[in-house]
């Protein structure tokens, strides 16, 4: 009995020798991955690009995208070109690093603030190193997107002002009655350039709904209306126009939206 003993003893040491690290501290626990974190990051999708560090997000909410200079007038142009190529309703992790400010991770979980650092069309803003700084002076070293520019001027001291919105949408409640409303919609192409099919967005505010509508083809989905032209109004001219006009049910007084966009673009309202 002694000899079984001391051979359960023996195994039990040599087991405690083989898993037990050399210098005696204990295993840490293992750490949830990036990947898990961002996965449970909330999932949203962008309806509007404002600039290249500016978004409207799905919900209606305005959201500045955290480490990114306010990119210059010479290189706003192309900034804005590539976030909404990168952006535009696609589907997003949203996390807050300050209020005002997110962090956008695209759908295969890159971060969107590196990637347009990364081919400089944006520099950084607040940050001391890592990953994004790096990637600043690798953009720079290359002399990639901005860094092209050569004597493109940083905006430490003045703001630059922002391009001029490509579209002026006119929103006219034409009649109202209890429970329902009537109202036609403008769009004017201000953009300089031939606009060859056009899909405006905008938000209701007070729970109204389109029940029919006529020159263009509409999809809601809750507070979210999207206007797609029809097949003989999809071109519009420069300083040209197209209207459309439909029947809402509301369940009190109608308001204008507060903003629109017209194919991504943030429009001016008239």
């Amino acid at each position: 009995m002694a000899a079984r003993k001391h051979l359960l003893v023996l195994l039990t040491l040599l087991v405690a020798g083989c898993t037990a690290p050399q210098d005696g501290r204990p295993f840490p626990a293992p750490r949830a991955s990036s990947s898990d974190t961002a996965a449970k990051e909330p999932s949203t999708k962008v309806r509007t690009v404002v600039d290249g560090r500016t978004v409207e997000l799905a919900d209606g909410t305005r959201a500045r995208i955290s480490m990114l200079a306010e990119p210059t007038a010479c290189a706003a142009p192309a900034a804005l070109d590539f976030a909404r190529k990168a952006l535009l309703d696609k589907e997003v992790r949203v996390s807050s690093i300050t209020p005002g400010e997110v962090s956008l991770a695209l759908p295969d979980g890159t971060d969107y603030a590196l990637l347009a650092v990364q081919y400089g069309f944006l520099r950084t803003s607040g940050v001391d190193g890592g990953p994004l700084v790096e990637a600043e002076s690798k953009a720079a070293k290359a002399k990639l997107g901005l860094w092209a520019q050569g004597d493109c001027p940083t905006s430490t001291s003045t703001t630059a002002a922002p391009p001029p919105a490509p579209c002026i949408v006119v929103y006219r409640i034409t009649n109202q009655w209890p429970g329902a409303f009537q109202a036609d919609v403008t769009i004017r192409n201000v953009s300089g350039a031939l606009v060859e099919g056009w899909t405006v967005r905008w938000r209701f505010a007070d729970g109204e709904t389109v029940s029919q509508l006529w020159n263009g083809t509409v999809s809601q989905s809750g507070a979210e209306v999207s206007v797609t032209n029809a097949g003989y109004n999809a071109l519009i001219v420069k300083d040209g126009s197209v209207t459309f006009g439909f029947n809402g049910s509301a369940t009190g007084p109608s308001s204008p939206p507060s903003s629109f966009s017209v194919n991504g673009a943030a429009c001016t309202t008239g």
